[in-house]
């Protein structure tokens, strides 16, 4: 199973530093926090007990390295860049409103809303690397909607 750890690690290495950088923003930690991630997961690959979950598995490890590096240095989540999603520039404004809106919400609003929205997970893979129940995802993700509309129509 390690080669196809391996391949899974570098497949997806873009999008495990733009997780990692999501929570610590900063290029050095992010990097720092996945590479200690691969490790974690290379050593500890023999729990993971279907390869079918090997993307949650390796994303619940990276996420708890992210809180891990957030509680130890008293950081602040950010919420991560949006790249450009082809937005006329006429919009920027409201890209800003938003981040600022995101940024104002709780921690587990602000995971839960970063991987469903800008990691493009489902609610149940949200629920798998939370290791939240998927009502209680679906129940904070409603919140976080509410709380961001009513943010932005101020």
């Amino acid at each position: 199973m390690q080669k196809e750890m391996i391949k899974y690690i570098e497949d997806n290495k873009e999008k495990h530093y733009r997780i990692a950088y999501s929570y610590v923003k900063n290029q050095e930690d992010a990097l720092d926090i996945v590479q200690d991630t691969i490790v974690k997961a290379l050593k500890y690959e023999h729990s993971l007990k279907n390869k079918e979950y090997m993307g949650t598995w390796f994303c619940r490890i990276l996420i708890n390295n992210c809180k891990t590096y957030l509680n130890q240095k008293n950081k602040v989540i950010y919420i991560e860049e949006i790249e450009d999603l082809a937005i006329p520039s006429s919009n920027q404004d409201q890209i800003i409103e938003i981040k600022q809106a995101i940024e104002k919400l709780n921690m587990p609003e602000k995971e839960i809303v970063l991987l469903r929205f800008y990691q493009g997970l489902e609610l149940k893979e949200v629920a798998e690397v939370t290791t939240k129940n998927l009502s209680t995802v679906k129940s904070i993700l409603y919140r976080a909607i509410k709380k961001l509309k009513r943010l932005l129509e101020e």
